[in-house]
């Protein structure tokens, strides 16, 4: 996340080489991400957190520090 990011809300990953952007609930907004597997491990984790990367978000927003968040395990 960067505190100037645009709307709506988002996350941005790195799997092997491909950068792609998420909503909250792991919904693939831009970029690529094409291995389905990293798709799915993305919106689990995504879901899983959601209330986390919401208040880091209002946080980057605010410029705050922000939380670290659990990787997937």
């Amino acid at each position: 996340m960067f505190y100037r990011d645009h709307s709506p809300p988002h996350f941005h990953a790195e799997y092997q080489g491909q950068n792609a952007t998420f909503d909250f609930d792991g919904k693939l907004l831009e970029g690529e991400m094409e291995s389905r597997t990293a798709k799915e491990l993305i919106r689990k984790w995504a879901r899983m957190h959601k209330a986390e990367l919401s208040k880091n978000w209002e946080n980057m927003r605010q410029r705050k520090g922000f939380m670290r968040i659990e990787p997937l395990k």
